[in-house]
């Protein structure tokens, strides 16, 4: 065993794309850089979550789409899972990060592998798989990118039985038989219509009363209809007991539900959430607590160390916990950190490059599961929740007759908020095969701000499924025309 040290501008703790990200930025601003990292450089985006996730339903969404045309003939119903794992191992670079260490180098910033610890302002403790320790010390900046890792019920025993985590779902060689899933959020529904397109029984375990919760109620709803009819038993308003592991082998999962049914499986995944990495990274040592969100001002200044060194981005500090939301934080906490460094002003007004306006206003979120749904902004709900007077727009997506090209049969359905105080689009939900490439257009209307009546000017082309756009705009224009009309008749 050994001891180093060295001293850098900016110690980032994580490699995941946040922590890489933020590290390029404070490098593209001149200021040395250091990443620590225990795992993966990538983290587990790249080799456990949006990228082997992604890798199992891609060929799900084929397949359904495929049968949803004429011409093809007969469609195997039985995928090949060899097949299928085989293209997400090569997705997830067969678990190897060298051609992340490999553009590391290239921005330049430097790395030390092993368990990064706080130990005090500015300090940083990093011990190594083999017991070598390197004592790192930063300038202007440590920057906590740890992100968060799958949050377990307190259930007795349950480590016992070795559930699956996000993880396992994304990285299983084997089809169980049975698979239940407690979860009705993202992680759950994806891995559901995964795992049951691959063969396995599947039931979900809900707890609430309806799938995807934090989106549109319609869209949970789709999405359920879709999951039953593929054979998914989605069961709601149900919660889990106890659950252990018994027999075998193989050993089976016995799963008492809040009801007193019992439920047998080979595996069970819990899809319950995410719960910050901070337990084990010296926060105690600043002054801060172990275990919590960091929370953080708009400049991503971590509030309780009040001098202003400590920054945390991405996952950890629970504004939006996406991949896409944790590099856009990245990339303006690292510019923030390099302006402070040099001496430069922030330019932190409302879409400003110092200001992480998007968190609040604008955060894209895609659900690839049969149907996708794809939505930024607020909710009808959260609108109200907040205060703003919107006008709901909705909006078949099966009438588009780009949807009709796309899909014999094609079901969606698509809503747009307007904001009646400034004109112009405050949120977006689509649901339906292919919606995702739909969001950038309405992530870009409710980020520039267009008033309405420009957008009549953004002419979609025909036959797309794009021209909903249009659809939602005349339907709007004729229920203001209806509400007019009753008005002068009254």
């Amino acid at each position: 065993m050994s001891e180093t040290s060295g001293t850098y501008d900016v110690v980032v703790l994580g490699a995941g794309p946040c922590g890489e990200n933020l590290a390029e930025r404070t490098s593209d601003a001149g200021l040395s850089t250091v990443i620590v990292e225990s795992e993966l450089l990538g983290g587990e985006c790249s080799f456990w979550a949006c990228e082997p996730s992604k890798a199992l339903l891609r060929p799900v969404l084929a397949r359904a789409d495929a049968h949803r045309v004429p011409g093809f003939g007969a469609i195997a119903e039985a995928m090949d899972p060899a097949a299928v794992f085989a293209h997400r191992d090569k997705l997830a670079a067969y678990w190897h990060d060298d051609d992340q260490v490999a553009w590391l180098g290239s921005v330049p910033v430097d790395l030390v592998r092993g368990h990064g610890r706080l130990d005090g302002p500015r300090q940083v403790t990093v011990r190594s798989s083999g017991g070598d320790t390197v004592r790192l010390s930063a300038r202007y900046a440590v920057a906590v990118c740890t992100g968060t890792d799958s949050a377990l019920p307190a259930l007795p025993g349950l480590a016992r039985v070795r559930p699956w985590t996000n993880r396992d779902a994304t990285s299983s060689d084997t089809v169980p038989g049975r698979l239940a899933v407690v979860g009705g959020g993202v992680v759950a529904t994806e891995m559901a219509t995964a795992w049951r397109a691959l063969g396995s029984e599947v039931t979900m375990l809900v707890r609430g009363e309806g799938l995807l919760p934090r989106m549109e109620p319609f869209a949970g709803e789709m999405v359920a209809d879709a999951l039953r009819a593929s054979g998914v038993d989605v069961r709601l308003s149900t919660s889990v007991a106890s659950v252990t592991r018994e027999g075998g082998p193989p050993a089976q999962v016995r799963t008492t539900l809040s009801d007193g049914a019992e439920l047998a499986t080979d595996e069970i995944l819990f899809a319950t959430g995410r719960a910050p990495r901070t337990g084990d990274i010296g926060l105690d040592t600043v002054g801060a607590a172990p275990g919590d969100w960091l929370s953080v001002d708009e400049t991503f200044r971590v509030r309780s160390v009040p001098e202003g060194w400590l920054y945390a981005a991405g996952d950890v500090n629970h504004r939006a916990l996406m991949t896409h939301q944790s590099k856009y934080q990245a990339r303006i906490a690292g510019a923030i950190i390099g302006a402070r460094a040099n001496g430069r002003p922030l330019d932190d007004g409302p879409w400003g490059a110092h200001a992480p306006t998007a968190d609040s206003v604008a955060v894209p979120q895609v659900v690839v599961t049969d149907p996708e749904v794809a939505s930024v902004g607020p909710t009808a709900r959260e609108a109200e929740r907040l205060g703003r007077r919107v006008d709901v727009v909705d909006y078949d997506l099966g009438r588009v007759a780009g949807a009709v090209q796309y899909a014999d049969g094609y079901r969606g359905r698509a809503r747009l908020l307007i904001d009646q105080d400034r004109g112009t689009v405050a949120g977006a939900t689509f649901v339906g095969p292919g919606v995702a490439e739909l969001l950038y257009s309405a992530t870009v209307a409710v980020t520039s701000e267009i008033p309405v009546e420009r957008l009549w000017h953004a002419v979609p082309a025909f036959p797309t499924i794009s021209e909903v756009w249009l659809r939602l705009l005349e339907t709007r224009r004729d229920s203001a025309a209806t509400v007019r009309g009753a008005e002068a008749d009254f």
